[in-house]
């Protein structure tokens, strides 16, 4: 009864993660763009979509666990899903082209708007695809689970790499993101692209684990870096100082794992 079960839960709680994301999305790209004062219009249509899109899905979830197949609830996902990666893939345009599509040059690169963020939009979107399209029982919708867990934690390494980069690593702890990133990429690989032993999945949740701590670390750090900061404006500290929100998709990535990781131990269990 558990195994039998477990799926369609687990398929649910992917459902209102995505949810839960694409709301926060809202705040984040407001504080983000809110650095320019929203110079491009076109900077509005993240945040203005993550609303509606949140609507959208929260009447899809309250359908309850079978809502994702009910009509409205998987029309509803595939149009929020597709617009989703319109999204990520344009805005990932867009950051290059504020600075590195006119200058091709690691330092371009580094100090460019942060072209990776975007991306989050069109994981997020695959994610209801997938959602749709594989059914829960297979192992094969846990591998893809843990495989956007897998390609945001590679988004993270590029990510804190080039953030810190800015600052030339100035405090020796801003490595720490870095190589635990790859570290979860690394042990994240074999669940994607095979079946591995339980005993391998223990320690690969322990590493993933390990992020939410590296998450909250990161929140504190920025938190306090933001509060003494040079302005006197407590407003502007969190708006042009370090990114308070940017750690704490460690610990997102982590939850999204265990989701994957959570719905594989059905797989390893079956017969």
């Amino acid at each position: 009864m558990v195994k039998q079960s477990r799926p369609n839960l687990c398929r649910y709680v992917l459902e209102l993660f995505v949810l839960s994301n694409i709301a926060f999305l809202a705040l984040d790209v407001f504080m983000a763009h809110s650095i320019n004062h929203f110079h491009h219009p076109s900077e509005w249509i993240p945040f203005y979509f993550s609303i509606l899109a949140s609507v959208a899905l929260i009447f899809s979830a309250a359908l309850g666990p079978d809502g994702v197949v009910r009509p409205y609830g998987k029309w509803a996902g595939y149009l929020v899903g597709w617009c989703a990666i319109v999204i990520g893939v344009a805005g990932l345009y867009y950051h290059l082209a504020s600075q590195f599509f006119q200058v091709f040059s690691i330092s371009s690169l580094v100090y460019t708007a942060p072209f990776i963020a975007p991306l989050a939009y069109a994981g997020l979107g695959f994610l209801l695809i997938l959602n749709r399209m594989a059914p829960p029982e297979d192992l094969a919708w846990s591998q893809w689970v843990i495989f956007f867990s897998m390609g945001g934690f590679l988004g993270n390494f590029v990510l804190t790499l080039c953030d810190h980069a800015q600052n030339g690593f100035f405090h020796i702890s801003e490595w720490l993101p870095v190589i635990t990133s790859a570290f979860a990429v690394g042990f994240l690989a074999p669940c994607v692209f095979g079946r591995v032993k339980l005993p391998f999945l223990i320690v690969t949740g322990a590493v993933i684990f390990l992020q939410i701590g590296v998450g909250m670390l990161g929140f504190y750090f920025h938190a306090i870096a933001d509060l003494y900061g040079y302005s006197d404006s407590l407003v502007k500290n969190f708006i042009y100082g370090a990114p308070v929100f940017a750690p704490m998709l460690f610990a997102d990535l982590a939850v999204l794992s265990f989701i994957g990781f959570w719905n594989y131990l059905a797989q390893i269990d079956s017969p």
